[in-house]
């Protein structure tokens, strides 16, 4: 038996409702990850949940909404713009059911959508419009140990007390996010975001965003001799 929970995000973003839209709805991988929504009501969402979704509401600039919904089990977000001077206010709303485990969901699931949308936010200040090629890459499962994201930064050249504004020479990029559970870091032209998820108990996940140029390694490769 499933439960209902609901999460969201409250904010100002300095961008125009235009671009704050854009960057939900034709580029998300630009700050979470590719999904794909058909321009209309009733068009097709890919990417965001396992079963797929559809568009419910589609206002440019305004509201957008899509809802997924399987055997009692539903994935419903909601988003209405606001113009606030030189910049817009986003209301995001994410309601849904999590069929178990809900306290350990609900705690990814908050956590994750603060980081994501301080994402959004350094993507319209510093790369908007800019093309982009996202990749994630998860690291092996021997991760998922409670010190998983302590080696992970150690091994980054991170310290403990790391703080926002910090240089990362490994990345040559600067600290734009940092709680017990995530780390952003952003480049001249990429956004490094560093999931702790063994705090869930799952594997730590590495995401770029990159806005030309190169990744600068394997992942994959280094995340093996890490947790080797």
């Amino acid at each position: 038996m499933g439960k209902e929970f609901e999460v969201g995000f409250e904010g100002t973003l300095a961008a125009t409702p235009a671009d704050c839209w854009r960057a939900i709805t034709v580029d998300a991988g630009s700050w979470s990850w590719p999904i794909r929504y058909e321009p209309r009501v009733g068009g097709r969402e890919t990417g965001l949940t396992f079963y797929g979704g559809e568009v419910t509401v589609w206002e440019p600039g305004e509201r957008f909404a899509t809802r997924c919904e399987k055997d009692g089990w539903f994935n419903q977000l909601d988003y209405t713009f606001e113009r606030r001077g030189d910049g817009t206010h986003l209301k995001f709303v994410h309601r849904g059911v999590f069929l178990e485990d809900w306290d350990t969901n609900y705690d990814a699931c908050r956590r994750h959508t603060a980081f994501y949308y301080h994402s959004l936010g350094e993507y319209l200040k510093h790369f908007n419009g800019r093309p982009v090629e996202y990749a994630m890459t998860e690291a092996p499962a021997s991760s998922a140990s409670p010190d998983g994201f302590t080696k992970l930064k150690k091994a980054l050249g991170v310290p403990g007390d790391v703080c926002v504004g910090d240089h990362v020479t490994d990345l040559d990029g600067v600290v734009d996010y940092v709680t017990p559970t995530f780390l952003g870091v952003r480049t001249a032209d990429a956004l490094y975001r560093f999931y702790g998820r063994n705090a869930f108990g799952w594997p730590i996940g590495v995401g770029r965003h990159l806005f030309g140029g190169t990744d600068v390694r394997d992942w994959e490769t280094w995340l093996a001799q890490v947790f080797g």
